[in-house]
């Protein structure tokens, strides 16, 4: 497996080394890129591909990688690969599900000393940062914090505070944001568009590495967070202006079971208006664990529908990883 050199930021767009006031080297050299393969049959392939790429960082001796974890949900075959042609494979150690973040256990000597975690509450709306994918100077980038605000993703997901920078890196996907101090502040999660004045500003959203700290510990010894789990419902909504819409609905799930269709625009969860997507998402939280009964109202065609629908653990969908 060959890192990917087909492409290079031009020079401007780098970071310069004499600017730092760390070691740029060492800290992309922690950078590696992940490669995994997923069973077609898998709950996650319809969306995500039964091949996926992107990077992940080292981040303690052992060689541990973490990165984003939809690179590895139900992964059956890991890669890395190191800024020095070192390839060896990887177990999927652990996926939590409210952070994002995956672990990469390799199941070889990487040969990489790993960065050190610092933090993102530290980080400034407008200060210099670094974003680096696996492939050293030429795939890092010189970008800025221009947000850090909540976000909420359509797929039953809710950050109370995310990091945004821009410009956008290609390959967002697990890539280090390496702060001033050389230390790394978040992973990687996706691209994203923002109306800025009367243009759109393209840029990527980080997970702040902040929450890695009280999770690390139970993901490593058990694979997911001592948290209990969330009701998961399994239908991915947007917001369409004041409405929020249900844009799909996963198989088999809960809300496919309870009858929901795409377009229905949700209105009422137990009994309260949710005010936006992260309120849905929290509204449907507040009702316990999986297996609570979370009462729906929506609307379909001008009829308003009631439903109640029993959650379910979202984990319990998924392949689990195993060792050949």
């Amino acid at each position: 497996m060959a890192a990917q050199k087909d492409w290079a930021f031009p020079a401007e767009m780098r970071p310069k080394p004499e600017e730092l006031r760390f070691d740029l080297d060492h800290a992309l050299d922690a950078v590696v890129l992940v490669r995994s393969e997923i069973p077609e049959d898998a709950f996650t392939a319809p969306i995500l591909g039964t091949e996926r790429a992107g990077n992940g960082v080292v981040i303690n001796d052992s060689g541990l990688v973490l990165t984003i974890g939809y690179l590895i949900t139900e992964a059956s075959v890991i890669w890395l690969a190191t800024n020095k042609g070192t390839v060896v494979g990887g177990y999927p150690m652990a996926f939590d599900q409210n952070t994002g973040f995956g672990l990469v256990q390799p199941l070889g000597k990487l040969g990489v000393k790993p960065i050190e975690r610092g933090s993102a509450s530290s980080l400034r709306v407008g200060e210099n940062v670094v974003v680096a994918g696996q492939g050293g100077r030429a795939h890092a980038l010189k970008a800025t914090v221009f947000a850090k605000r909540e976000f909420a993703g359509y797929w039953e997901y809710v950050l109370d505070e995310a990091l945004f920078t821009a410009p956008a890196h290609p390959q967002w996907g697990g890539s280090a944001l390496i702060g001033a101090d050389g230390k790394l502040a978040g992973i990687g999660s996706l691209l994203v568009q923002e109306k800025v004045d009367a243009s759109t500003l393209q840029g990527n959203m980080i997970v702040p590495i902040d929450l890695l700290a009280p999770i690390l510990d139970d993901m490593t010894k058990t694979g997911r967070a001592s948290r209990a789990p969330r009701p998961w419902l399994g239908m991915y909504v947007t917001e369409a202006g004041e409405r929020l819409v249900v844009a799909g609905l996963a198989p088999g799930a809960p809300a496919e079971r309870a009858g929901m269709r795409v377009g229905d625009a949700v209105i009422e969860v137990g009994g309260a208006k949710p005010s936006s997507l992260a309120d849905l998402w929290r509204k449907v939280w507040a009702h316990g664990t999986p297996g609570a009964i979370v009462p729906l109202k929506f609307a379909r065609g001008g009829k308003i529908i009631e439903a109640r629908l029993t959650s379910a653990d979202r984990a319990d969908f998924l392949k689990k990883p195993h060792l050949h």
